[in-house]
């Protein structure tokens, strides 16, 4: 198999796996319990979170354990539109956010708030001025993701963060930073950001644990689940204690010789870039930085079936364009994509693990595919 699908999962080191089977095994107690097993427990939880902490640049107390992205960027959303309800009902965010941020901002505005969707341009760029400019004297929350999960382009939160102290103060900045935690290099610190977004599998741990950073300009936040008090009373159930020290174990194993990987990655990025694009009709599609994701387009071949011709050759790759009925992802819709480029449009991702000839041999099924068929759009 040949998994070119990084940004979707990644795989899960032995290491990653056998830590988690340590707890499920071992120390399986309840952190809460008060007996010596679930002491145990809750100092794992406890080193876990500083381990995740100091990768992000933060204090492990503002760190809170979540079971997924999803949850953590519902969770800022509905918290920064709580805290600020006396401030104003306005939102602003980007018209390719990842849905886990556009499902609850338009949840809100059945309730009553007003959206600004910002649009990047036609290589899936947006400036800072671009999000300031909608900021008004009501605006409760800005949500800007850090890296998006189809392009690859990398936004600039520093600069919105750094722009917002002028534009709006009271303002509360979220950016979803599951693509860039470990792929592009920032603290929390000096992000400037009032919650950030992070997910474990999206670097080498389990599915259904993250984490949300929660900085010191978020009063009391609203509690995401009322129960037996569990992360500082604001979001309460049973630790899952053996996805936290897989999540606490992928970072350790990612945190090494980082900038090595990355490096590598991008020299990745680019090498698949070039050899692509060398197949005819085929172009990338976005200005991504990210040194993981690469966005192009098989013109006028529908993507999902390329996607599904590569996969019954054990090639992995997902198509940027999650085609419906015809009708391209909001993310590419948003680029204003000619019809046949939209179409066409499929993503590549990396991760530490790929190699050329990876790329080499996905290069080599997508010629194929091109020379096979006529355009079918």
């Amino acid at each position: 198999m040949i998994y070119l699908d990084h940004a979707a999962t990644t795989p899960v080191p032995r290491a990653v796996a056998d830590a988690m089977y340590d707890v499920l095994t071992g120390n399986f107690g309840n952190p809460s319990s008060q007996y010596p097993l679930g002491r145990a427990a809750r100092e794992l939880v406890s080193r876990c979170r500083e381990t995740v902490a100091e990768s992000l640049g933060c204090g492990a107390e503002q760190l809170y354990f979540t079971s997924c992205g999803t949850e953590g960027d519902n969770w800022a959303v509905t918290a920064a539109a709580w805290q600020n309800r006396h401030l104003g009902r306005h939102i602003v965010t980007t018209a390719v956010e990842h849905n886990a941020v556009l499902e609850p901002c338009r949840w809100l505005e059945k309730q009553g708030c007003e959206v600004t969707w910002v649009k990047p341009d036609g290589r899936g760029n947006l400036t800072a001025e671009q999000v300031l400019s909608a900021v008004r004297p009501d605006t409760a929350l800005v949500s800007v993701m850090m890296v998006n999960n189809e392009t690859g382009c990398v936004f600039p939160i520093r600069e919105i963060a750094d722009g917002l102290r002028e534009r709006n103060p009271r303002t509360l900045l979220h950016t979803d930073a599951v693509q860039g935690y470990l792929k592009v290099p920032f603290s929390a610190v000096e992000l400037g950001a009032d919650f950030i977004t992070l997910s474990a599998h999206k670097i080498g741990g389990p599915k259904g644990v993250g984490a949300l950073y929660v900085g010191g300009r978020v009063r009391n936040p609203r509690p995401l689940l009322a129960g037996g008090g569990q992360e500082r009373g604001l979001r309460s159930g049973t630790e899952a204690t053996a996805q936290i020290a897989g999540f606490a174990k992928a970072v350790e194993l990612r945190s090494e010789n980082l900038p090595e990987k990355l490096e590598r990655m991008r020299s990745l990025r680019e090498y698949a870039a070039a050899r692509l694009s060398a197949i005819p009709d085929l172009t990338v599609v976005a200005d991504g930085a990210a040194p993981h994701i690469l966005a192009v387009s098989l013109e006028g071949y529908p993507s999902q079936n390329i996607v599904s011709e590569l996969g019954e050759k054990g090639i992995c790759i997902s198509a940027g364009s999650a085609c419906h009925q015809g009708k391209p992802s909001h993310v590419v819709a948003a680029l204003g994509l000619p019809k046949r480029t939209a179409a066409g449009v499929i993503r590549l991702s990396f991760g530490p693990e790929t190699t050329r000839e990876d790329i080499d041999a996905c290069a080599a099924a997508l010629q194929a595919h091109h020379d096979a068929r006529f355009p079918m759009l």
